[in-house]
C-alpha cells in the first residue's frame, strides 16, 4: 500500500476518528481509508479512557484489512509507534529523547507525545476482518492528565499542521507497511527496539489488579513484552508499562 492509495478524509469536528472507521468497516469500507479530525468530542484511549482532543493536535485513524491471525493484530500498535516515531523524528533534533514504550505510547523526555489505539475484528476462523489504527499525538497542547507526563512538540519546535502532520504519518505507515508485507514482522520489531528503553531498565508491569516489577529485556519475536523478574525473563502479550 502505498501513500498515494490511503484516501485521506479530514473533518473539523467528530466524536471519534476510530470509531468513524469502525462503523464504516462494519459497512464494508476497503481497507486504506485515513480519517483525520481537527478535534474530537469522544476521543477514547487505552483501557477506556478518555483522550482529549484540542484544536491543534493530531487525531488520525486509519482502516486496514490484512486478512491475517487475530493473534498478530496486536503487532500494528508497534507498527504504528515506529511510523510515529519516524514522523516526530523529522520535526526534533538528533538528540531528542524519543522513545516508545510498550505497547502503545510514544514519549518524549519521558512524557507521554503520542498514544495508539487499535481495534480488530476476527471472523470465527481466527482471522481478521478489518483492523482499526487510532493515533492521537500532542503537536500543540500538552493536556492536563492527572498523575501522568504529558509532552508536546510545541515545546521544543515550532509544530506543523495537523493535515501536514498526518501527511508524514501516512507515508511512514505506509513505508512499514511495505515492510511489514514483504519482510514479517522482524524489521517493525529492529526499528522498535532502536528507540525502546534502555536494556535493565527499571519498569513495572500492571496487570488488572497486579504489579510486576522487574527490567527491560527487550521483545519477543511476536511483539511480546520481556521482562527480567524474579530471576528469568517472561513474555506477556498484555498489560500496561509503567516507567
Amino acid at each position: 500500500m502505498t501513500t498515494a492509495r490511503w484516501r485521506l478524509q479530514i473533518h473539523d469536528v467528530l466524536p471519534s476518528t476510530s470509531d468513524f472507521c469502525r462503523a464504516r468497516a462494519s459497512e464494508g469500507e476497503p481497507g486504506g481509508l485515513a480519517v483525520m479530525a481537527r478535534r474530537q468530542t469522544l476521543g477514547r484511549g487505552s483501557r477506556g479512557r478518555d483522550w482529549e482532543s484540542p484544536i491543534g493536535n493530531m487525531f488520525l485513524s486509519v482502516l486496514l484489512r490484512p486478512a491475517e491471525r487475530a493473534r498478530d493484530a496486536a503487532q500494528w500498535s508497534l507498527l504504528a509507534g515506529v511510523a510515529l516515531g519516524d514522523a516526530l523524528a523529522s520535526y526534533l533534533p538528533p538528540n531528542a529523547a524519543l522513545r516508545l514504550k510498550w505497547p502503545n505510547d510514544v514519549l518524549l523526555n519521558g512524557g507521554k507525545l503520542a498514544g495508539i489505539l487499535v481495534d480488530s475484528n476476527a471472523d470465527p476462523a481466527g482471522t481478521v476482518e478489518w483492523l482499526v489504527i487510532g493515533m492521537g499525538v500532542n503537536l500543540a497542547v500538552a493536556p492536563n492528565v492527572p498523575g501522568r507526563e504529558i509532552s508536546c512538540l510545541a515545546d521544543h519546535v515550532p509544530p506543523p499542521l495537523p493535515e501536514n502532520f498526518a501527511e508524514a504519518v501516512l507515508d511512514r505507515l505506509a513505508h512499514w507497511h511495505t515492510v511489514r508485507d514483504a519482510d514479517g514482522f522482524a524489521p517493525i520489531r529492529a526499528a522498535w527496539l532502536a528507540r525502546a528503553p534502555e536494556p535493565g531498565s527499571a519498569v513495572t508491569l500492571r496487570l488488572g489488579d497486579q504489579m510486576l516489577g522487574g527490567g527491560f529485556a527487550g521483545l519477543g519475536d511476536d511483539g511480546s513484552l520481556l521482562l527480567a523478574t524474579e530471576g528469568r525473563v517472561r513474555a506477556f502479550s498484555t498489560g500496561e508499562v509503567l516507567l
